[in-house]
């Protein structure tokens, strides 16, 4: 099992939602309001006057098999979608209760 945070752009939410779905992943938890700014090419979205941006993020935990199809998902949404940014990072879940 692994954790997948996907953290991108309010705008791309919908699209965040529509693939959990698509590839039938129903736990997830969501934060909205996140402020940040990407390491390479990311501008600031921290909700200001300047940079008005916002980010959300969603966590979720999936089975090794759908690990790669999600992240090739999140590659097309970025592909499509670069001037707002998404960003998926994955962790290998060692025990859940």
């Amino acid at each position: 099992m692994k954790a997948v945070m996907i953290i991108y752009n309010l705008a791309l939410t919908e699209k965040v939602e529509f693939t959990l779905e698509h590839f039938g992943i129903r736990g997830y938890t969501h934060w909205d309001n996140v402020k940040g700014s990407g390491s390479i090419t990311g501008v600031p979205h921290l909700g200001t006057h300047t940079w008005p941006e916002i980010n959300g993020v969603t966590l979720t935990f999936v089975d090794d098999e759908k690990v790669a199809l999600l992240l090739e998902a999140v590659r097309r949404i970025d592909d499509i979608n670069q001037e707002v940014g998404i960003r998926a990072f994955v962790w290998s879940i060692e025990q859940t209760v």
